[in-house]
């Protein structure tokens, strides 16, 4: 047997064994953070382990999902303000559970880079459990790849996977009927969706991300990484208060694309534009694209995030129960007979 003396390491070929374990003891405190009942394994393992009767359901559906974060993150990465795209990635995923009429129970991550960076690394992980910990599921588990030759220097990818569960007989859309009044629950920017023509539009307007923001605040860079807005906690509350027929996570497609996906066939709905104020960013998107009403309408959220479909008897109750909550809420229209979204007023 050779003594290996002048044989090549994984370390020369670019992969840095010692690095991905000091990742994992770095990110075992955030993680922990993250513990919720059902859990049973931690970190380390060759898979993780969580008990549906431990988490409280005894005839249970489970409820999957998986997202990144788009080109958003060629904006964290360019700036190095890499610490939100984990709430992100977490948001994108969940908030679609949620819509279900699922409650969040696990996450598990995927980090791909070509050399691994440890502090990079571990902020967008501890940013994964900061969004874990806002909506009530537990970071059990992931994925960290250092695959030389696949990303170029300073790059990475994410991916997140989400698993939730609801008792049989309970999923979401149900029981929306026409007069059904919608409810908007905010967002607080683009959230992570539409960001190539957000980036186009940074290159038209001729600012850098170091700018200072047109629309106040901070630099247009770290504006823009506002991290998605996670509805969980709220929506859980919504529902299990009764009344709620359907959720609509407003993301690619904006609100003329994805209020549809949860109204049944041969129904529609009448939104009301003038009830909400449109913020700011999509104010100086419009602008400098010269984007119309039509186009804001089905590539960005607009400043509605989720949409609440609600029984007409329960919409002042749900409206203060969210307010409650911590939402701002629009009333901003009904289900309409006939298919698709139409709207009255002006995008403004």
């Amino acid at each position: 047997m050779s003594d290996g003396k002048n044989g090549l390491t994984y370390a020369q070929a670019g992969v840095d064994i010692d690095a991905g374990n000091a990742l994992v003891e770095r990110i075992k405190p955030a993680a922990k953070r993250t513990n919720r009942s059902g859990v049973m394994s931690g970190l380390g393992g060759f898979g993780a382990l969580f008990d549906l009767k431990d988490a409280g359901y005894s005839d249970p559906i489970l409820v999957g999902a998986t997202d990144g974060v788009g080109t958003k993150l060629r904006i964290a990465i360019d700036t190095g303000h890499v610490d939100g795209v984990g709430i992100d990635l977490v948001a994108m995923c969940v908030n679609d559970l949620v819509c279900q009429g699922a409650e969040p129970l696990f996450f598990l991550d995927y980090f791909a880079t070509g050399k691994l960076d440890t502090e990079t690394a571990a902020r967008v992980i501890e940013g994964i459990a900061e969004g874990c910990v806002l909506s009530g599921c537990a970071l059990i588990g992931g994925e960290t790849a250092e695959m030389p030759g696949m990303y170029p220097a300073g790059d990475f990818d994410l991916a997140g996977f989400a698993v939730g569960a609801m008792e049989r007989g309970t999923a979401l859309p149900e029981g929306v009927v026409e007069g059904d009044v919608l409810l908007g629950l905010a967002s607080n920017g683009v959230h992570s969706n539409g960001y190539s023509l957000v980036r186009k539009l940074v290159e038209v307007s001729g600012l850098g991300w170091d700018a200072p923001c047109p629309w106040g605040g901070e630099t247009l860079g770290a504006e823009l990484l506002t991290p998605t807005r996670l509805y969980v906690k709220q929506a859980l509350a919504a529902v299990r208060s009764g009344g709620v027929h359907a959720l609509a996570h407003i993301t690619g497609g904006g609100l003329t694309e994805n209020l549809p996906r949860v109204l049944p066939e041969g129904l529609g709905a009448q939104i009301d534009l003038d009830s909400w104020d449109l913020p700011g960013i999509f104010k100086w998107m419009q602008g400098v694209g010269q984007i119309s009403e039509h186009e804001m309408l089905k590539t960005f959220n607009c400043g509605v995030g989720m949409i609440c479909v609600v029984s007409a008897d329960r919409a002042d109750a749900l409206a203060e129960l969210l307010a409650a909550e911590g939402e701002t809420v629009y009333r901003l229209g009904t289900v309409t007979n006939g298919e698709g979204v139409s709207y009255t007023g002006t995008l403004a």
